[in-house]
């Protein structure tokens, strides 16, 4: 058994990462893929830092709260209480789930054209 896992390590790291690094090459090298995925960063980041400052929240749990946000789901163990990171959020919700969609549909379909074409 050790022997078959060592054999599928090797197949893995021989096929598998040259894929992967071309693959990331190519997608980093997409000005397009890469606008998306810098502005997704962008607001990700901003968000993270504007709940720190307004709500008084750690990095953590800014971050966590912008991530659950922008994807979405939304599991309300946190929220803003403050007047101002209320109206962030509304704000912060149109711009940021247009970005994070966009760049999560550019990936998706980036995606199905190389495992159905």
């Amino acid at each position: 058994m050790p022997n078959q896992k060592s054999e599928l390590k090797k197949t893995i790291m021989k096929k598998a990462v040259p894929k992967l690094t071309k693959e990331f090459y190519q997608a980093v090298t997409d000005a397009e893929f890469l606008v998306l995925f810098v502005l997704t960063l962008a607001t990700l980041l901003s968000g993270t830092i504007v709940y720190h400052f307004i709500e008084g929240w750690s990095f953590l749990d800014s971050f966590y709260f912008t991530t659950v946000t922008l994807t979405t789901v939304g599991y309300g163990d946190i929220s803003p209480a403050t007047d101002l990171g209320k109206i962030f959020t509304v704000i912060y919700l149109f711009t940021g789930i247009g970005i994070f969609l966009g760049f999560v549909n550019l990936v998706a379909g980036k995606v199905s054209k190389k495992w159905f074409n």
